[in-house]
């Protein structure tokens, strides 16, 4: 009978490499919310992958980057805390070249994340990711130069958009894994709870509808999740069973933030609550009845009292 294996991986990389998409794709659900704006992962968020062979627990990491404020602290501390007591760490980066648009480049902040992997024990897996949008030429010469770096275990290149290369990544995971049961019930895909997954879904809209600096001093607290009327799920293509009440406040720094999350005479905070709603009707399968509120608190970027108030600590 073929062994099982099973553990936790940390999937770690710079913003904006693809470390949600993977995740999302691997876990088939989403449990992570994507957008192409810096700091979209905020939080830890575990997402389970089974296999025949195996159990995978990925986890995966706001963006490493060099940190302003406390709220760039809070999130490196995140990520660097999720390195501690995993069975394996995956690098996801993405091809870099250099001005001429040929020359393969390891560029300066993946050189500070190689100095940070250089004291791991654990298996570290090097990924280079979206090679569907590059010229396949570099691919070879650039993972040549991160494992002159760094001595990783396997290099993979995959597209966690297009899925190529992806299974056979997480396979050669799994065959890393310690033998062992499963960690979660095979029903488990996250240990993100559903008032936690409304929450990023309502930031995802405000990432993809808003622009300057609203998303980043964006954040989201539900604080109603009202779950008295709702069906049994009937599965994920069945139709919407009974209904689920939300109230959520969205809060930024400034009164002319709240102005453009609101937008003239409210068009801009009734599209991103109309999106946000479709997207919580396809989690929960119920009918959704979304109130949302736009409340500023002073610089809650930059103060442990702030990121508190916001519900992020």
């Amino acid at each position: 009978m073929p062994s099982f294996h099973s553990g936790v991986v940390a999937l770690v990389g710079r913003p904006n490499v693809g470390k949600s998409t993977l995740l999302n794709r691997l876990v088939g659900e989403k449990v992570a919310i994507v957008s192409p704006k810096p700091q979209t992962t905020r939080t830890r968020i575990l997402g389970v992958v089974n296999r025949p062979t195996g159990q995978v627990a990925l986890v995966d990491t706001p963006g490493l980057h060099e940190p302003k404020g406390t709220l760039g602290q809070a999130l490196q501390a995140v990520t660097l805390g999720a390195l501690e007591d995993v069975d394996a760490v995956v690098l996801l980066v993405e091809p870099t070249l250099g001005k001429d648009g040929q020359t393969p480049e390891l560029t300066a902040g993946n050189r500070v994340i190689l100095e940070r992997f250089a004291t791991l024990r654990t298996p570290k897996f090097l990924v280079l990711n979206k090679v569907d949008a590059v010229a396949k030429a570099p691919l070879l010469p650039l993972a040549g130069l991160y494992r002159d770096a760094l001595a990783f275990d396997e290099t993979f290149f995959i597209s966690a958009r297009t899925g190529e290369g992806v299974e056979e990544f997480l396979e050669a995971v799994l065959g890393r894994l310690p033998e062992s049961e499963a960690l979660f019930p095979v029903d488990t895909f996250t240990d993100q709870s559903e008032r936690v997954l409304a929450a990023e879904l309502i930031r995802e809209q405000v990432l993809h509808h808003c622009r300057e600096e609203v998303p980043h001093a964006s954040a989201i607290l539900v604080e109603v999740f009202d779950e008295s009327d709702r069906a049994p799920r009937p599965g994920s293509q069945g139709p919407l069973q009974g209904l689920v009440r939300i109230a959520a406040s969205i809060y930024v720094e400034r009164e002319s933030q709240k102005a453009i999350v609101i937008g003239k005479r409210g068009a801009m905070l009734k599209a991103i609550g109309t999106d946000a709603r479709a997207a919580l009707e396809r989690m929960l399968g119920a009918h959704v009845y979304l109130s949302l509120r736009v409340k500023v608190e002073p610089r809650w970027r930059d103060s442990e009292r702030g990121l508190r108030r916001v519900g992020l600590r």
